[in-house]
């Protein structure tokens, strides 16, 4: 019997140099040579087909809801263990005569009938495009339905004439994965006669995370499969242009508007904008840049598709597949002023039905082009993740400085609306550095007085008499942990972190300079080790600094991060803890920063807190957080139901309001009855870690209570007071002196962690 060719002889020359060989490629079957392989796989279609394949592919054009999209999926991307694997150049290999992966194939869905007599004028052969098992077979399920998702978006399968789509999945699901495996393919397959789709691919995204991109291309594809060129001050575009062997081009947003002129010279077939929620403003450069380049499939990779408000969403519609949406007028009339209303406290239930009508439409409708997948798909995959919101109390001397800045001419005028250009930015920015520390207020206050030039007579007001409060002798650089409730308690953190698991690893995130240099000298003092990423870090150093943290080898104890640099897709696994010092303005920004150490790659039980001061600002922000969150689960999340009712306006106005007399303000706010004063601590001693009556659901308390849904969500939290004698969690149980609330979460909690 003849023996099976070898390697060499099949292969030819190219098989004689070590040469890093894509699977795909090396088992191409041309389809004009049909094998009997090919006639029993044309057999199964038929069968397939006749069973119901296709009728459920043609549901997959229509249907928009994730659940349905889920089950088309499963029947387009059908398990297939004998499929043909196309390229641009046929060979005449059997499958049998090579080591194929027996792993199951991703198959993309092939194109119906309108789309076959639009795109295939030539009447070329109909052949599948498979991704290569090399990458298919180490995709999560949501990656494989993210994939052809994308396929049938850019392809125009999904919605007739246009080539857009926006991949809105949370933070650490694989959006880069996925685009290189959708590029990928598209650079050697296509659905008519193996044409490749893409010649050229572009891909935008911030500076910080351009060499990070094409270290994943590295990584799946290593570097002789597929040739990536990344722009920077020593490689100019013009490179791109004149080399043959580059197919994809990688460049920040900054570079793009620097060489928009020769980007536009060049014909790209697929333009990927990474961390896309800049483009939420039509009008600025960047949009204004990416808007005139000739390609007319665009895909934006974004974790927050809406931040603030519908117009943002709009925009970047707009970009995706211009005019899907009409006019802006005719948006805002239709969609924007009927949602938004139906949100406010004071709505009538015409309004809220009319709102959550046009919000179902606007889903529907752009539901074909979107596909938003939360954290919760992976949740199986990975350790288990403990979140504490820990409220802090105050130190005398920050109530103090408080009742002082409150008292100030400038917020009186403020709440009786007498000021124009409204100051209160200002203020609120003094009382969050307040609440942060003591001597950052001192620091703003004295570098005011050294500026006597300056115009900004509200803030010279605001800080009038503020100075008296401080002791004669205290300054901004001699700073005491014990003049901030914060600090105190993240010093005592640090400390049960450092002794309950001294192999573990801390991430302590600030969205302030000034902030992250305080953190930075208490690390000194307490003789922790650290490392430091912030706006100041070059872009070019960026990645190295986060690989070299990551690296088990890596002396430092904690990352000091500012979360408004570095990138949102900077991964930290290296660190199992991660306390979020401060809040910001924007949920997104939280958010992403806390999903840096749980994700994929992660080994440990992963420990988060946010560390907010009582009854000051900051509970009021992270109430106006849940309001924005709320907003984008109504459009995005298809989460449809009647409690979209934010706090009362009275409630949201009253940022100005110290609550001294309040454990948790928050809390309050739930109508919870678990905190009652008088035998709340008993209740606590006896079954510290029994689930209480406030985490039995959404509709305990009063019936017609209107709460916003994240605000439901927190009443099936474990809720502590600071009074509770024993703690079920080693780590806060080292803290509880210095506080007076914690809502804690546990997610995954059944799944056995590699060490906790």
């Amino acid at each position: 019997m003849r023996r099976s060719a070898a390697p060499s002889q099949v292969l030819g020359n190219a098989a004689k140099k070590p040469k890093f060989t894509p699977p795909g490629k090396s088992v191409a079957v041309c389809p004009k040579n049909e094998t009997k392989e090919m006639d029993q796989e044309m057999k199964l279609k038929e069968r397939d087909e006749k069973e119901g394949s296709a009728s459920l592919l043609s549901k997959l054009y229509v249907q928009n809801q994730n659940e349905n999209f889920t089950q088309s999926v499963e029947s387009t991307g059908q398990v297939k263990t004998k499929a043909t694997f196309n390229t641009d150049k046929c060979s005449k290999v059997e499958m049998k005569s090579l080591n194929v992966p027996k792993a199951d194939s991703l198959v993309m869905p092939r194109p119906n009938a309108s789309h076959q007599w639009a795109f295939n004028k030539s009447g070329l052969p109909v052949v599948d495009v498979v991704v290569d098992p090399y990458i298919a077979n180490n995709l999560r399920p949501h990656q494989k339905e993210g994939i052809i998702f994308l396929y049938e978006c850019i392809m125009g399968i999904r919605v007739s004439g246009r080539f857009g789509a926006i991949l809105a999945d949370e933070m650490g699901l694989g959006k880069t994965l996925q685009c290189i495996a959708l590029v990928w393919t598209l650079l050697r397959q296509g659905p008519y006669g193996c044409k490749p789709v893409l010649k050229r691919a572009l891909i935008v995204t911030p500076g910080s995370l351009v060499k990070n991109w094409k270290k994943e291309f590295q990584k799946w594809l290593g570097s002789e499969r597929i040739k990536v060129f990344t722009v920077d001050q020593d490689h100019k575009v013009e490179e791109f242009t004149g080399s043959p062997l580059y197919s994809v081009m990688i460049i920040s947003y900054e570079m793009l508007l620097r060489s928009l002129d020769q980007v536009q010279a060049v014909e790209f077939n697929l333009l990927i904008c990474d961390e896309g929620h800049r483009l939420k403003n039509s009008t600025i450069k960047t949009t204004t840049a990416l808007t005139s380049l000739s390609c007319e499939r665009r895909i934006i990779l974004t974790g927050t598709p809406i931040q603030n408000d519908l117009q943002e969403f709009y925009a970047l519609i707009e970009f995706v597949n211009p005019g899907i949406l009409g006019s802006l007028s005719t948006y805002r009339k239709i969609y924007e002023e009927p949602i938004v209303r139906s949100r406010e406290p004071s709505a009538a239930k015409e309004e809220k039905e009319l709102g959550e009508k046009r919000a179902a439409e606007l889903t529907r409708l752009t539901g074909l082009f979107i596909l938003r997948r939360t954290q919760e798909v992976i949740n199986k995959f990975l350790p288990p993740k403990k979140e504490s919101i820990i409220f802090c109390r105050p130190t005398a001397l920050q109530l103090e400085l408080y009742r002082k800045l409150l008292s100030s001419r400038v917020i009186t005028s403020c709440l009786q609306g007498r000021l124009e250009n409204s100051p209160h930015l200002i203020c609120i920015g003094a009382l969050k550095k307040l609440c942060n520390h003591p001597c950052l207020l001192l620091k703003a206050i004295k570098d005011k007085s050294c500026d006597p030039v300056s115009e900004e007579h509200d803030e010279s007001s605001l800080y009038e008499g503020v100075i008296d409060v401080f002791p004669q002798d205290y300054t901004p650089d001699t700073f005491s942990e014990t003049d901030s409730g914060k600090l105190q308690v993240l010093v005592k953190l640090l400390a049960a972190i450092r002794e309950l698991n001294s192999s573990e690893r801390v991430v302590l995130v600030s969205n302030y300079t000034q902030t992250l240099n305080v953190l930075q000298e208490t690390c000194k003092r307490c003789g922790y080790s650290y490392t430091r990423l912030d706006g100041n870090a070059p872009v070019s150093q960026r990645q190295q600094i986060v690989d070299t943290f990551n690296s088990k080898f890596s002396p430092a104890f904690i990352f000091l991060l500012s979360s408004k640099a570095g990138g949102v897709g900077l991964n930290l696994v290296g660190a199992s803890h991660l306390i979020l010092y401060d809040i910001d303005w924007n949920p997104a920004t939280d958010i992403q920063a806390m999903a840096r150490v749980w994700r994929d790659g992660q080994k440990h039980t992963v420990h988060i807190y946010r560390l907010l001061t009582t009854g000051s600002i900051e509970e009021k922000i992270y109430q106006r957080q849940i309001s924005k969150q709320d907003l984008s689960g109504a459009v995005v999340d298809l989460s449809k139901t009647s409690e979209h009712i934010h706090f009362s306006i009275e409630e949201l106005k009253n940022l100005f309001t110290l609550h001294e007399d309040s454990s948790c303000v928050t809390h309050d706010l739930l109508e919870c009855n678990c905190m009652g004063k008088i035998d709340h601590q008993n209740t606590s001693s006896e079954k510290p870690s029994v689930s209480r009556s406030c985490q039995l659901g959404q509709n305990h308390g009063k019936p017609d209570s209107k709460k916003p849904l994240s605000m439901s969500q927190l009443m099936q939290w474990k809720h502590f007071s600071g009074q509770c004698q024993i703690f079920p969690d080693p780590f806060l149980e080292r803290i509880k002196e210095n506080v007076s609330f914690i809502f804690q979460n546990v997610t995954n909690s059944t799944s056995p962690p590699n060490k906790t």
